[in-house]
């Protein structure tokens, strides 16, 4: 869910600013009490389970009743020294949130390969659920417009390990030369964050009714962009996590006057979400009273004007070269089904892999986009010499007959830490550094050390004495 604009001018410290009382009181009417309590109570605590890392126990656990592999946990632990977290093995995802695989699995067809872009991505919440629900021959373009925020949706992506997945850093304006392509686009908009109140008593600090507004502007030019994107009959979902008509209903009207029709839902009564209906549309509210979770709304919409495709005579990668047969065979040898890609390497030495079903998309979106990454990084070549990256022992497409080595929790942690390890036994070559059976990065054996190959930039950097 993305955060409240950081240009939001201010209300008094720990209160609710009575311009939002007032709309919500109208809003709401006799429930306004029971929704004024909600938020000054704790805020629930989700994650959303990998399904290709299914390594997380949730014996005993509750499910969100919209999305399969979300589960809500008894209390916040210290996500950062769990191991499973780093590895991927789940994503921390605000539970009302994950009403987009509900949406996306009532009006997309995910029995079939999709073009899907996540237009407003960044840190990767709805883009690692997209990845998850989507075919796996799907393309999946994830979009942020701020480059500040461009790594860490990186690092989320790498740590889920999908080898279909573009990232690119574009505002959505800059975008055109994707007209047409995409059979569904994700607007999940920046917003004033009325319903982070509970979560991040900052965004109530920060609230005013001029930037709710100024949100809404930034909306519509936004959904404005995103539009021409679509393939007719394409789906266009639009969430915030806002309650206000300007930022909702409005513009899910503005959809309908620019040659989108609105999708309704069937949600079951028992969720206990609210429908929000606005000249003959509707959007899809959740209250905190009234779910166990967050302030959150989503709206769907089909595309029925036309809008002609660009055509770019793309036929090879403008800053990739295919590897060298010797090169090929070598690296192949580092991955679970290789016949399925093709290796690619970039100017810097990185060697990617690229799914063959996607290679003519990837070629279309090289010629589309500037800044943009795609496929997985799986390594370079030192010389002869292969030298794995950490992004492909998170991926799920690494070969799983590798060497590997099983670690405590506390070896995990010291790792995590970037310290060299000392096993009883000794370590020869490249080994993966596993935990309950799921991949933290490499180490490797030279003489009677063994180095930590996790990159500095993951370095955990708080004390692990009280967790091991």
């Amino acid at each position: 869910m993305n955060n409240y604009n950081p240009l939001l001018a201010g209300s008094a410290s720990g209160e609710l600013p009575s311009a939002f009382q007032a709309q919500m009181q109208a809003q709401l009417g006799t429930e306004f009490s029971s929704f004024e309590s909600a938020i000054k109570q704790e805020t629930p605590v989700s994650i959303r389970i990998n399904p290709r890392k299914q390594q997380y126990d949730t014996t005993g656990l509750d499910r969100v009743p919209w999305c399969s592999e979300g589960f809500y946990l008894n209390e916040r632990p210290s996500f950062t020294l769990d191991p499973l977290f780093q590895a991927g093995a789940y994503y921390v995802q605000e539970a009302s949130s994950m009403l987009l695989q509900e949406a996306l699995k009532q009006t997309a067809n995910l029995n079939r390969p999709l073009r899907v872009l996540d237009l407003c991505a960044a840190p990767g919440g709805k883009s690692t659920l997209l990845a998850s629900a989507l075919h796996p021959d799907s393309l999946l373009v994830c979009n942020e417009v701020i480059r500040s925020r461009v790594s860490v949706l990186r690092e989320n992506l790498d740590k889920w390990g999908y080898a279909n997945v573009v990232v690119s850093n574009h505002d959505p304006e800059d975008m055109g030369n994707l007209a047409g392509f995409f059979d569904v686009v994700v607007v999940d908009a920046p917003c004033s964050g009325e319903g982070l109140f509970r979560k991040d008593p900052d965004a109530m600090n920060e609230w005013s009714e001029d930037a709710v507004q100024l949100c809404s502007a930034r909306q519509k030019r936004i959904l404005s962009a995103a539009a021409p994107l679509l393939d007719e009959g394409g789906i266009l979902i639009y969430s915030t996590c806002t309650y206000n008509d300007s930022e909702n209903s409005e513009n899910v009207r503005y959809l309908t006057q620019h040659g989108f029709r609105n999708r309704a839902l069937t949600l079951p009564a028992e969720w206990n979400v609210a429908e929000r209906w606005s000249d003959n549309t509707v959007g899809y509210q959740c209250y905190p009273h009234r779910v166990r979770g967050e302030g959150f709304f989503i709206s769907v919409f089909q595309k029925t004007a036309f809008t002609a495709a660009v055509k770019l005579d793309a036929r090879t990668f403008r800053s990739i070269r295919a590897l060298r047969p010797r090169e090929t065979a070598s690296a192949m040898t580092w991955l679970q089904n290789p016949a399925n890609f093709s290796l690619w390497e970039k100017p810097n030495g990185d060697v990617m892999a690229l799914p063959k079903a996607l290679e003519k998309q990837f070629l279309f979106l090289d010629s589309a986009l500037r800044n943009k990454g795609f496929g997985l990084e799986i390594g370079q070549f030192k010389g002869t010499d292969f030298i794995p990256s950490h992004a492909l022992a998170l991926s799920t497409i690494i070969n799983q007959n590798l060497p590997a080595l099983s670690l405590s929790k506390e070896e995990a942690l010291r790792y995590f830490k970037k310290e060299n390890l000392v096993f009883d036994q000794p370590v020869k070559g490249w080994q993966l550094a596993q935990y309950e059976g799921i991949n933290l990065g490499w180490v490797k054996g030279v003489g009677n050390r063994v180095n930590n190959y996790l990159p500095k930039d993951w370095r955990i950097r708080m004390d692990i004495k009280e967790y091991i």
